[in-house]
This record gives C-alpha cells, structure tokens and sequence, in this order.
C-alpha cells in the first residue's frame, strides 16, 4: 500500500508572518533545527524561506540583514502538496522543480512541511528521520 505524505511530514511546521524581520527567521531555524520556515499571510501560506535564500538572496547581495522583511527574499509561487497525496508524488515534484522540501496544504491552511530526507527514510523505521520531522541540524 503506497504511503501518504501525512504519515512522514513533519506537523506544525515552523512559520512567520510576511513581514517578519529576517534575523527572527534565522533564528527560528537555529532554534529549531530546521533548513526552511514558511512565510505566512492571515494564515494562509504566502512562501518559503530556507537556509540558502538566506545565504544567496540576503547575505551575498549584501541586504542588511536587520532590516529585511521575508517578503521580500522569501520564495513565492511556492510548489504543495496535499497530507493525503502518495510520497510517490511528493519525490516526484521535488525531482521536477528542484526543492528539496514542500509545504503540506489542506484546505489553504499549511498543515505541514515534508522535506527530501522524510519521503527518502519514511518506509525504513530505523531512519533517523523516519517518524516525521525535517532533518534537525545542529
């Protein structure tokens, strides 16, 4: 029986308003352990910001970093899918568009982030990552 996203995605996924400053994102993410918050409007999920937006949209164009609001480096148009779509799709979009995490949406509302790592380990219960959760760094 094929697995669905909800049984490997991590639930609650770290998330900050639009205009939220850069370094509260960064962190988030230290704090947290995790490569990529969502960016958020009323609720409703607006983008994705990671590790590496920060790193080649902040740092390297030299924004100052205490003045930079998400939106304005954060990923938009971002690529979702549903807790009850098979893994089999989830890979299958990150392989097309390049990303390694998707943001897990139901009914508009971001319920959910499942990344590279838990689609990879979700079917092997020995895997660190296998019972839902982004890889925690650090």
């Amino acid at each position: 029986m094929a697995q669905k996203v909800r049984d490997v995605m991590t639930p609650e996924p770290v998330a900050l308003p639009l205009d939220a400053p850069l370094t509260e994102a960064a962190r988030l993410m230290r704090d947290q352990g995790v490569g990529g918050v969502l960016v958020t409007q009323a609720g409703r999920l607006c983008g994705l910001l990671t590790d590496r937006d920060i790193v080649v949209r902040a740092v390297a164009e030299g924004r100052d970093l205490y003045g930079t609001r998400l939106d304005q480096i954060c990923s938009a148009g971002v690529v979702t899918i549903g807790p009850d779509d098979e893994t089999e799709v989830a890979v299958r979009l990150m392989r097309e568009r390049g990303v390694r995490r998707l943001p897990v949406v139901e009914e508009g509302r971001a319920v959910g982030i499942v990344s590279l790592r838990d689609v990879v380990t979700g079917d092997d219960p020995g895997a660190p990552a296998a019972h839902g959760g982004e890889h925690r760094v650090g």
